[in-house]
């Protein structure tokens, strides 16, 4: 029987062996287990791109109240008072600060202060700019006082970026300023964070911790503003124990607890918005009981 020549496969061979060589090569200038390819870069997110969902803790509360509301931390209708003043404001029902400089996002705004003015008619219409309509666009939380003496009307006020007004605000406090002494006003002021227990050291659950900065300005993470900062809460178990750490990127300066009962320290940190790791200044801290 006549045999079939063999088939001829030097050109497949010849090319087989180039490609080889070219890997061989490939993987000598790259390494085993690598690749020629550029690993781009994460994207980091513009200012005002908003935070991602964050997921409470289990020892945080929902507030008493489902209504929002500006207000002063150290000043109440009726009180008596000598000028200069450094009065201080809270902000409650979820709403964060959220400086001027860039959009805020979500339940965001600045604190505005009215002096003998009621509410605006228009809720439309931009806060003007007088010794009556005070704004605080920076993400300040207090000033202070100068008024001369006499009988005023305050009462706080947020807006937006734009300054229209939110409908979060107090009622008007009616106080007396009963003399102006020669304090210097720049005396009054130090820079740092404080906490402030609303109901005492010893409290039930649910209970309000409140956060304060002092020449120091609050806003939102995502707003991305040199100089500005937001507040950190760490509630460690006194006896030990895994400790609660809530980040308030979004500008909250309150938060209502309900851990189980027992002692707990509180550590309060004012965290740079450019620098996560970075405290802008020594922490607060305080000692609870919960019953």
């Amino acid at each position: 029987m006549r045999q079939r020549p063999a088939p001829y496969f030097g050109p497949v061979i010849a090319l087989m062996a180039t490609l080889g060589a070219s890997a061989a090569l490939a993987q000598a200038a790259h390494g085993p287990g690598t690749h020629n390819h550029a690993t781009p870069a994460p994207a980091t997110p513009a200012a005002g791109t908003p935070e991602p969902a964050r997921v409470l803790h289990p020892w945080q509360a929902a507030p008493p109240r489902l209504s929002a509301e500006a207000y002063f931390t150290n000043l109440k209708d009726g009180d008596r008072i000598e000028t200069p003043y450094v009065l201080k404001f809270g902000l409650s029902g979820g709403w964060g600060l959220a400086p001027i400089a860039q959009p805020g996002q979500g339940k965001s705004g600045h604190h505005h202060l009215l002096v003998n003015r009621d509410l605006p008619l228009n809720f439309k219409e931009a806060l003007p700019f007088n010794d009556q309509y005070i704004h605080f666009g920076k993400g300040q939380m207090e000033t202070v006082l100068t008024l001369e003496p006499g009988e005023y009307s305050l009462r706080m006020l947020l807006a937006d970026q734009k300054h229209l007004p939110h409908f979060v605000f107090s009622k008007p406090t009616k106080i007396t300023v009963t003399r102006k002494n020669g304090t210097d006003p720049a005396t009054l002021q130090k820079k740092g964070v404080a906490i402030d227990m609303a109901q005492g050291n010893s409290v039930r659950p649910p209970f309000l911790v409140r956060f304060h900065a002092s020449l120091l300005n609050v806003a939102q993470v995502s707003q991305k503003i040199p100089e500005t900062s937001h507040f950190k809460l760490t509630v460690a178990p006194a006896g030990g124990g895994a400790p609660a750490v809530m980040d308030f990127r979004d500008g909250q300066t309150e938060v209502w607890l309900a851990p189980p009962a027992g002692a707990y320290n509180l550590r309060l940190e004012l965290i740079d918005n450019l620098d996560g790791a970075k405290p802008v200044v020594e922490p607060a801290t305080a000692r609870i009981e919960v019953r």
